[in-house]
């Protein structure tokens, strides 16, 4: 039976939430994730047939169908624009007398499955070993959605109250959400008034607590192609006649960074960090001491960039950085012949402090690229982008003090913030869209889940922490 909506609303039974998230991941959520893990929803951008494949929407109509067994009295919808990704809409009705919304975000696409994994795991092979499910998009992020409904289904097995949640779950993502502005604008009038958004595509740096991220940085990117020949030359005839281009891309790459610190110096990147954000940072950095660097597979004896870990933390969340992600151009060692090569291709990837212009930073690093190129080279750009960054908003008084108790009851161990380095373009649009809403960006992702390369895997304790302290916000939230 869906729980009546009321407008007294009594304490929540944490017993019972307890009981009822493990509950669900045991017998519900790990059986159906674990089908999941072996859909190969590969993202758009790395599968341009993605509609001919139809592994996106075999993803979709995967969870809709464990979602057809909840009983929440929700609408579950399949949205779809013309010539875009589809989408999965859930919106369940609210408990609790009040007028406005709970969204819920995360997405069901997945990064491609790169090679090299270990043995007896591979992408879509989901391989649960010691209270870890291995497999892509286990934790990134096809176990969000799950959560989402747990947590709500919680809060009323415990007694407690919800408003309506909206669960939406995108199929781009990893892709860069290009298709998530046209369906925020097409859903607007049916959202309503959003006052919370919870997102579960994030995490922390470590598994002992709750982490709030409050930051995220934006990005730049480019294809740099640097032509100096229409085709090859023997080295020995053309060496010292004609520039290399790799040469000449490695000038151009000093324009941008110094390549002895790792400086970015193109000034549009850099913002003043906050001081709130650089407390925040101090205070996770204490928590969890050692975790940027041990959790890192370094090769050999290679060392972090810097020693202080707060310098660390503080150049991963708030400055810009340069990483060259992908070239052209240049053979294997074992095609490697006496050429000087005609081209040379880099994909040259910036990411940017969270409240960073990414259009300014484009258009300086599109300027210092093709400006007074050495030797007069042809220089080309090609697959070009850049999306803002997400600095969030101040907690309100009832979400810290719910995070406090959840700290204390759920995980034994104080919330900590974190400013992560990566990118979900979707809470700068929702901040645009509801800049009264509060934010709750959290996730069950930690230092060493291997999202993007090989052996991803999910902490499946961890995860029902999270969805359980999810559920503590939800009942707060109705009850604020």
């Amino acid at each position: 039976m869906n729980a009546p909506t009321r407008d007294w609303i009594g304490p929540v039974d944490r017993s019972a939430l307890t009981r009822t998230v493990r509950g669900l991941w045991d017998d519900d959520i790990l059986p159906s994730l674990s089908e999941l893990v072996a859909v190969p929803a590969i993202s758009p951008a790395f599968d341009p047939a993605w509609e001919e494949h139809g592994h996106l929407a075999a993803a979709i109509d995967h969870v809709r169908g464990w979602l057809a067994g909840r009983d929440l009295g929700a609408t579950v919808e399949v949205v779809t624009l013309p010539g875009r990704t589809p989408l999965l809409l859930v919106d369940v009705p609210a408990t609790a007398s009040t007028s406005d919304t709970v969204l819920m975000y995360g997405h069901l696409d997945k990064q491609p499955p790169v090679a090299n994994w270990s043995e007896g795991l591979g992408p879509w092979t989901p391989v649960v070993r010691d209270g870890r499910l291995y497999g892509r998009g286990s934790a990134d992020d096809g176990y969000s959605g799950y959560a989402a409904v747990a947590a709500i289904e919680a809060v009323r097995a415990a007694g407690g109250a919800h408003a309506r949640c909206v669960v939406l779950l995108e199929t781009g993502e990893e892709s860069g959400s290009p298709d998530l502005p046209a369906y925020l604008e097409h859903l607007k009038p049916r959202l309503g008034e959003v006052s919370l958004v919870v997102c579960l595509d994030s995490g922390g740096n470590d598994y002992d607590r709750m982490w709030l991220t409050t930051s995220l940085r934006g990005l730049t990117q480019v294809t740099l192609t640097v032509r100096v020949l229409d085709s090859g030359m023997h080295s020995g005839m053309a060496s010292g006649i004609v520039p290399s281009s790799f040469r000449v891309a490695r000038q151009l790459l000093d324009r941008l960074e110094d390549s002895a610190t790792g400086e970015v110096l193109v000034r549009e990147m850099h913002v003043d960090i906050p001081e709130n954000r650089v407390a925040e940072v101090r205070d996770a950095v204490g928590s969890a001491p050692g975790v940027l660097v041990s959790s890192v597979p370094w090769a050999g004896s290679t060392g972090p960039m810097a020693e202080d870990e707060v310098e660390l933390a503080l150049n991963a969340g708030w400055r810009p950085t340069l990483s060259v992600t992908g070239a052209d151009g240049l053979p294997t060692p074992d095609d490697a012949g006496n050429v000087l090569r005609p081209f040379t291709t880099l994909v040259l990837s910036f990411r940017l402090p969270p409240t960073a212009d990414s259009k300014a930073a484009l258009d300086a690093v599109v300027a210092k690229l093709t400006t007074d190129v050495p030797y007069g080279a042809t220089v080309e750009l090609s697959r070009v982008e850049h999306a803002d960054g997400w600095n969030a908003p101040e907690l309100a008084p009832w979400l810290r003090e719910t995070l406090d108790v959840v700290g204390k009851e759920v995980f034994d161990a104080p919330w900590r913030t974190v400013a992560l380095g990566g990118s979900i373009p979707f809470m700068g649009l929702l901040h645009e869209a509801y800049p009264e809403a509060q934010f709750l960006v959290t996730g069950a992702v930690g230092p060493d889940s291997n999202c993007h390369v090989p052996d991803e895997w999910l902490n499946l304790a961890h995860a029902a922490r999270i969805t359980e302290g999810v559920a503590h916000v939800l009942d707060a939230h109705a009850k604020r």
